[in-house]
């Protein structure tokens, strides 16, 4: 069985701006190559998007950035508001369905111009919604190439601190390259010790040392990074290894980086052990965890709280994991703080 990582470069969070989201989306759109009748659809999109934020939900943001594969790279948006929901999906998805003087182009639309629509919608909790668009080629390509169009195995949203402009948290995700016969994907998220360019800084090196390991395990690959942090401030780090074949998933953290593994009524947390990566670490220790068809790895930074379960978020685990992640953000993060969410959903 195979799987897909996407690799994203967090761009833009419009929030009081919504009217220059289609610009900052056109830029993009022509900055990862994209021809010009594409661009055009992701303008088109993108500015339903925004008119519909601005007409009918609460307090609407949209996040724009660069997705990437091996091979190629497209534009993803995702939007999320406080509300009011969607008491009728469906009929939400139909072409021309229009209320208070919206474009009527309707989300059926937007969807067909996606490569991947997804949208997760509670009435009186509002809505998250998923477009990804690739190069027209990608999308002819089959399913065994590599098609862009497949989910991500996992993927994670973060967000700067109100007024911030630099992000204190990162993640990273790639394949076990150590030789193993069993695969695996190795997750990491960091959340740098304060605000700002040092905290950022912090977990840019965190995330290089990630990529950088030749290690499969979480414990080795948090050695590595904890040596790497020795000249920052530090950070509250972890890793994650997940093998989909053997439906399982283990996890070392230090600091405060909260890890859960979701079912649709459960939630079994995943600890991590006290101390800052790159200045003090006692004892690491992996937990292993099953992680089987129909739940989801969850993990996030001190920039949300943990005041929140699956069953107050109804359907959430039949959503992409970027949907899943953007919707935890939404719901729980503290906006006096940078926040991150990584969600790992098998295609198993």
């Amino acid at each position: 069985m195979s799987f897909l990582l996407l690799e994203t470069e967090d761009v833009a969070w419009l929030r009081d701006d919504l009217a220059g989201a289609r610009g900052v989306a056109s830029r993009l759109a022509e900055q990862v190559g994209l021809d010009e009748h594409r661009r055009g659809e992701v303008a088109l999109a993108v500015t339903e998007v925004a008119s519909n934020l601005a007409k009918h939900a609460v307090a609407g943001a949209i996040l724009l950035r660069i997705v990437r594969t091996s091979q190629r790279a497209g534009i993803e948006v995702l939007a999320v508001d406080d509300g009011p929901g969607m008491p009728d999906v469906a009929d939400s998805m139909r072409d021309g369905h229009s209320t208070a003087g919206t474009l009527g182009i309707g989300l059926g639309m937007i969807a067909r111009l996606a490569d991947t629509f997804d949208l997760h919608s509670l009435p009186g909790h509002g809505t998250v919604l998923l477009a990804r668009f690739w190069p027209r080629r990608a999308r002819l390509l089959p399913p065994d190439a590599g098609d862009a169009r497949v989910t991500s195995l996992v993927e994670g949203v973060t967000r700067t601190i109100s007024g911030g402009q630099q992000c204190g948290d990162g993640w990273a995700a790639r394949w076990d390259s150590s030789g193993t016969s069993v695969q695996a994907a190795l997750v990491m998220l960091s959340d740098g010790l304060g605000h700002g360019p040092l905290a950022q800084r912090a977990s840019l090196a965190a995330i290089r040392a990630f990529r950088a390991s030749t290690s499969g395990s979480p414990e080795e690959i948090m050695t590595d990074i904890h040596q790497a942090l020795a000249a920052t401030r530090g950070a509250a780090v972890a890793v994650a290894r997940i093998e989909p074949d053997l439906n399982q998933v283990s996890f070392c953290g230090i600091g405060n980086i909260s890890a859960a593994v979701l079912t649709a009524a459960s939630k079994s947390s995943l600890p991590s052990r006290p101390g800052t990566a790159g200045h003090q670490i006692r004892t690491l220790r992996t937990v292993t965890h099953p992680l089987s068809q129909g739940s989801a790895l969850i993990m996030h930074s001190h920039g949300l709280t943990e005041r929140w379960h699956p069953k107050t978020l109804p359907e959430l685990l039949d959503h992409s994991p970027a949907v899943i992640a953007a919707r935890l953000l939404h719901t729980a993060g503290k906006h006096h703080d940078d926040a991150s969410v990584i969600a790992a959903k098998g295609l198993w």
